[in-house]
């Protein structure tokens, strides 16, 4: 969001973190299905429904990020979220640290400094 929003707080970090992303710096870019929705329903609240679908277009047609869908993995993020020890994670969230989790992927790309509490992933930008 922030890398689309030059008035966003973050945009210039978000800059850095897409050009990392794009070079590949942390391995494949993963977006997990959830992201996605996610992503287009605040730019379609925001901007409104055409920024919403050429984001949603960028995105998919990206060769620099993988699309992954969720609904096989609806029970391990549920598990994910339940299990939380301080429930601060959303269940978008629980499924970016489900995937990561599978996919033995050890970096997040986020503002989120929920995820500074997960064991076992780093989060960028640092």
């Amino acid at each position: 969001m922030a890398y689309h929003n030059r008035r966003d707080v973050h945009h210039a970090a978000a800059v850095d973190v897409m050009r990392a992303v794009i070079a590949g710096s942390w391995g494949p870019a993963l977006l997990l299905e959830y992201v996605f929705v996610e992503v287009v329903t605040v730019i379609l609240a925001r901007r409104g429904r055409d920024a919403a679908s050429k984001v949603a277009t960028v995105l998919l047609q990206s060769r620099e990020v993988e699309f992954v869908p969720c609904s096989e993995m609806f029970l391990p993020v549920l598990e994910t979220f339940q299990s939380q020890r301080h429930g601060r994670l959303s269940f978008t969230d629980s499924a970016i640290v489900a995937v990561a989790r599978r996919r033995d992927a050890r970096w997040v790309a986020t503002f989120d400094a929920d995820f500074r509490t997960v064991e076992g992933l780093d989060v960028v930008p640092a």
